[in-house]
């Protein structure tokens, strides 16, 4: 990765105005001093997105994304650092420095333009013959299957003409070689007839990644002959097991769950319904690849399988990798059609959202499944049925959860709570199921020792960026030492190194020092936090003190817990630390 200095970082920063940037992504109305909008980041009616100009930050109150500029692009455009750095020194017209690589990371990076430089090509030169004379069967086919000029111009739709290598002497014509031309996939190649196209008579769908790239291709075949569907091979711009198919789109529709689909036609056609958050995998499986791409897009998956018996045993699939992931799998019921493309035709959007709204919970649908296996009139099958409910049931670690499907199962198949339950502990009791042991909880006394910790540092840090006015008391009395929870620490780092070398806060900055993005969500809520109940002044210099108090004995705490027996230096700086505390417990802080 190119390494940038932090001045060269907060050079980017400083000159992309927080409120000009989101203002190209977020439609924001001015209140007081800070801007809000709708979050771009979760569904929601209300604005609770803000944007800070004094702080240079945005922050949602409602899912807690937050950050600065560089934090903004890499969540929104899954932009990596660099990326985003350069997207936005090039907006603001800063030239950042040549990076040094070394020549084998120079040749990849040269080979994959090289191979995003041919795929576009060829994408463009299918999309020409689409509308050509070659091309009427497979315009034909898009047409009859219902779509639009504007949808397949969306998506970039083609065709590959029938004869051996008119894509290969047109690429070859715009200086390609026969190497690359082989290694991108578009070319394949044997000793009799040398290079020839790969794709030949079929009707193309460039396949893109989440930057609006193209990295292969999948084509149908008009007419005979087979495979009925063709994809590009693996290369180092194409993984089939870590992209999916129409994510570029979906991922900017900013809807609280995605589609998964199984075909390209399914996609589009939800689409060009106005669901633009469906995907589907590239002919192949659901991968755990697959599930960590979709993860970072969304919690919730809905699978529009077919409804045949192979989109079943697909769903089944993908239900435990999807779970494994973290991410919550509802099933969309495309009977009595075979897939959302004949389900959209059928019902049209109306019914498919309502098909949404009714989606059925992944485990529930497992069991509606499972119930196919067993023969529920005969007094032996329901028995054998029921105790396989309750090994599955031991999946669930959390009791309340575990109880709730109990509840839900023992409604629908008519089966007491209490005998399902007696069930379940009966096959925990005989280690039949695999149950997921949840951590023990801390104790009461010292989980709310912890979250007062925590909460005082918070409440410091937030009064020396609201009120730095306060500052010099604030240093007079703790550290950054002091300071032992988590992030915080670095945090108070940067803020007194900002208030003894520049006088001022700068928020902003302090978050660039944050590469993950978790931090970065908690130090852009320590930045929006506001205070309650601190009216007047009495009440601020008592509140303070007492915060003051909470930070330095945990400091003193902390250090003395972590105290070597042979530190006698430490020991007697801690017995001063002592003292110094017990005059802060008697003095008076006064604000003025």
């Amino acid at each position: 990765m190119p390494f940038y200095s932090e001045d060269l970082i907060e050079e980017v920063r400083s000159k992309n105005d927080i409120v000009d940037l989101i203002s190209g992504y977020v439609r924001l109305k001015k209140q007081g001093n800070t801007y809000f909008g709708l979050c771009p980041f979760h569904n929601e009616k209300s604005p609770s997105f803000s944007v800070a100009p004094s702080k240079q930050m945005y922050y949602c109150f409602g899912c807690g994304a937050g950050g600065n500029a560089i934090t903004f692009l890499m969540e929104y455009e899954n932009f990596s650092f660099v990326e985003a750095m350069q997207a936005l020194a090039e907006r603001a017209g800063v030239k950042l420095p040549e990076q040094e690589y070394s020549s084998q990371m120079k040749q990849e990076a040269g080979r994959r333009q090289q191979l995003l430089a041919v795929n576009r090509e060829a994408a463009k030169f299918y999309y020409t013959l689409l509308r050509g004379q070659s091309g009427r069967q497979a315009l034909s086919y898009f047409t009859e299957r219902g779509l639009t000029e504007e949808t397949m111009r969306r998506f970039g739709l083609g065709y590959s003409d029938k004869s051996g290598s008119v894509l290969y002497r047109y690429l070859r014509q715009k200086g390609y070689g026969d190497e690359l031309l082989r290694e991108s996939g578009v070319v394949s190649y044997d000793e009799r007839r040398g290079c020839y196209d790969r794709f030949r008579g079929r009707a193309m769908f460039p396949i893109m990644d989440v930057h609006n790239k193209v990295i292969g291709f999948g084509g149908r075949v008009m007419g005979d002959g087979g495979p009925k569907y063709l994809n590009s091979p693996e290369t180092i711009i194409f993984d089939k097991s870590r992209n999916l198919y129409g994510l570029h789109i979906a991922r900017a529709a900013k809807k609280p769950q995605l589609i998964l689909c199984e075909g390209y036609m399914d996609v589009i056609a939800l689409h060009q319904a106005g669901f633009d958050n469906a995907v589907a995998s590239l002919g192949t499986s659901l991968t755990s690849g697959h599930a960590g791409l979709l993860k970072r897009y969304t919690k919730e998956v809905y699978l529009a399988y077919d409804s045949d018996g192979a989109g079943v045993k697909a769903a089944l699939r993908a239900i435990p990798i999807l779970k494994e992931a973290g991410i919550i799998t509802k099933i969309i019921s495309m009977q009595p059609y075979k897939d959302p493309d004949e389900l959209i035709k059928g019902i049209g959007r109306g019914g498919f959202q309502e098909r949404i709204g009714g989606a059925e919970n992944s485990f529930m649908f497992e069991i509606r499944i499972l119930e196919r296996e067993y023969d529920l009139g005969d007094p032996e099958g329901k028995t054998l049925f029921y105790n396989e409910i309750a090994r599955r049931l031991l999946g669930f670690a959390e009791e309340l959860e575990r109880n709730n499907y109990i509840e839900a199962i023992a409604q629908k198949y008519g089966i007491g709570f209490g005998d399902l339950r007696k069930l379940v502990i009966s096959a925990a009791a005989k280690g039949e199921g695999a149950v997921v042991r949840a951590k023990p909880k801390t104790g009461p006394g010292k989980k709310k020792r912890e979250d007062g910790v925590k909460q005082s540092q918070k409440l410091l840090l937030t009064w020396m960026i609201e009120e730095p006015h306060l500052f010099p008391i604030i240093q007079k009395y703790v550290a950054p030492a002091d300071f032992t929870e988590g992030v915080y620490r670095k945090a108070a780092e940067a803020l007194y190194g900002q208030f003894e070398k520049e006088g001022e806060v700068n928020p902003a900055k302090i978050v660039s020092m944050f590469g993950q993005e978790e931090e970065q969500k908690e130090i852009a809520a320590l930045f929006h936090t506001h205070f309650h109940a601190v009216k007047t002044k009495d009440e601020k210099e008592k509140a303070l003190k007492e915060t003051l108090v909470k930070v330095r004995q945990n400091g003193i705490d902390y250090r003395l817990s972590h105290l070597s027996p042979t530190d006698m230096a430490g020991l007697q700086q801690l017995v001063l630390d002592k003292r110094q505390l017990e005059q802060l417990e008697k003095l008076h802080i006064s604000i003025e």
